[in-house]
């Protein structure tokens, strides 16, 4: 069955209660009468509610109706914010820069408004003290919980153990904040090319290109899910 609304000619009713072009309600009227007045106003007659008794149609340009509601479609499929679980993979006994470095990765995902699956790998006879796992996992939740809660609590997994960081904030939330950073770098860029040259060249970390691989290499949208090796 057609999701179109019957229009013009192809309305098959004796009456239909009628709603003008700027939304007056003109009352139920015969259909030779509102095919009329669709006629005088160089307008469409579009059948808007078609299980009503009788059936309610409108005067409106129905092409020019069609083109905006796709435009509003299209700007509500670019603004929709996906579920993305992003994964960081550590071993229980990490030295503290690492640690430091795949804790700065979690803190950029949930400030991103993604989750986060934290997946302790055990080797050998790490597996006999799981308990390492369990408080590593504690303790960053602990480092992280301004930015993030625990959704899933850990739990053992084979040889590893996981638990899965929520953010606080909505990913909605972070992507027009993402935004508005955005055009206000653009602004004044535009309005102080020099300084935003220089600000480049002494703000180039080298580390930031090595994050933007791992944060590539570990986004998906669920329930698919990609990892950044340890």
């Amino acid at each position: 069955m057609s999701a179109e609304p019957r229009i013009n000619d192809r309305i098959r009713v004796p009456e239909v209660r009628l709603v003008g072009p700027s939304g007056e309600q003109v009352g139920i009227v015969p259909l030779a009468k509102a095919l009329e007045l669709a006629q005088e106003y160089d307008l469409d007659l579009v059948e808007v509610a078609a299980n009503a008794r009788p059936p309610v149609c409108k005067l409106m340009d129905y092409g020019k109706f069609k083109y905006e509601s796709a435009m509003k479609a299209r700007e509500a499929r670019k603004n929709q914010a996906h579920t993305v679980i992003k994964e960081m993979k550590l071993r229980p006994k990490i030295d503290p820069h690492d640690y430091d470095t795949k804790k700065g990765h979690v803190v950029r995902f949930l400030k991103q408004g993604d989750k986060v699956k934290i997946t302790i790998m055990f080797r050998g006879r790490e597996q006999s003290r799981p308990e390492l796992g369990y408080r590593l996992l504690q303790r960053l939740a602990t480092d992280v919980e301004d930015l993030g809660f625990v959704e899933s609590n850990p739990k053992q997994d084979g040889r590893n153990m996981i638990m899965v960081l929520g953010p606080h904030k909505k990913k909605t939330e972070a992507m027009a904040e993402a935004r508005q950073a955005q055009e206000a770098r653009k602004a004044d860029a535009k309005a102080n090319p020099g300084k935003s040259q220089n600000a480049a060249e002494s703000e180039h970390d080298p580390d930031a290109e090595h994050d933007a691989d791992v944060e590539s290499a570990v986004e998906t949208e669920a329930p698919a899910e990609a990892s950044a090796e340890a």
